[in-house]
């Protein structure tokens, strides 16, 4: 029988990173993975990012659903039409707002026989951890019907702080393993368990939140990248997306943490979305996108008649 191993956790806690651990470690044990992820703006460009490791049609992209509710359907559906394959493994990447009890209750209803019942892993963001005011329920939310929880970003902590960390996940969800992303065995993952720990109510409404997107013109340098997402209001959690910077032949792939750092890395292929702009968290509106976006170019354009000016 095959697993269903879905990944969970805040926004910027290291999904990702942990999902490509999983699955390189998968590859190199003769599994045969099929990646589902999901987001609310344009997965297609998270999912083109795995196109090095899986063949594109081992992953599908989920966009413009919760897969916690409404998106649900789609994804069991999604699930049951996934090809039988020697030592398949299915993982699921549910975007950093889900309702992690939500999608358990229901995920595992309607899946074919030949599926296990559906295991969930939580990602959790040690040097933020209950940091992070009115979403701090929802985070915790994330880790109650976990078996395996993963401490990422543990860099430069302390070990008062891990374990002050543990403590309270513990609190949470008492029956979870916990280990950082070295300690993990990838010969263990199938074997998990689902939790049977108790639920804590929560308001299901508190992870729904706002998320656009637009298109993002060719930009001067990548300086602009970083100006655009400094230029966006701190109330939204969550900056991504992928720039064509004039002069380079590759797009570049950015996002800002909610803690407000920002990444960049080139981006694998040309996206099939097209440059763009995603947010994710209050104050996400098209028209304040679109606000930055012209003010990074009229300051582009500014400086450049300037220094013509300067020429004569």
């Amino acid at each position: 029988m095959e697993s269903i191993i879905t990944i969970v956790g805040f926004l910027g806690a290291g999904k990702t990173t942990l999902l490509k651990f999983v699955l390189e470690k998968f590859l190199g044990s003769n599994f045969s993975p099929y990646l589902i992820l999901n987001d609310f703006e344009n997965a297609e460009l998270d999912a083109q990012q795995f196109t090095k490791l899986l063949d594109s049609r081992s992953i599908k992209a989920l966009s413009g659903n919760c897969i916690c509710c409404s998106g649900i359907m789609e994804l069991r559906n999604m699930v049951n039409r996934i090809p039988k394959r020697k030592n398949g493994i299915t993982i699921i990447e549910a975007n950093g707002t889900s309702d992690a009890c939500s999608l358990m209750e229901f995920l595992g209803v309607g899946i074919e026989e030949r599926f296990l019942p559906p295991i969930q892993i939580s990602v959790v963001d040690v040097k933020n951890w209950q940091k992070r005011g009115v979403q701090n329920e929802l985070e915790s939310n994330q880790i109650q019907v976990s078996s395996l929880i993963v401490l990422m970003h543990t860099e430069g902590t302390s070990l008062e702080l891990k374990e002050e960390v543990i403590k309270s996940i513990k609190s949470i969800n008492p029956m979870a393993s916990v280990s950082t992303l070295h300690d993990i065995h990838i010969s263990l993952f199938p074997k998990l368990l689902p939790s049977k720990n108790k639920v804590q109510k929560f308001d299901h409404q508190k992870a729904h939140w706002s998320s656009c997107s637009v298109d993002l013109p060719d930009l001067q340098s990548i300086e602009g990248i970083y100006e655009i997402c400094e230029s966006l209001p701190k109330s939204i959690l969550r900056v991504k997306g992928c720039a064509r910077i004039n002069g380079e032949e590759n797009h570049t792939y950015f996002e800002r943490t909610p803690a407000g750092v920002i990444h960049t890395r080139p981006f694998r292929g040309v996206p099939i979305t097209g440059s763009k702009l995603l947010t994710i968290g209050p104050g996400s509106e098209p028209k304040i996108l679109k606000m930055a976006i012209e003010n990074r170019i009229n300051l582009s354009s500014s400086y450049q008649r300037k220094n013509i000016k300067h020429l004569y």
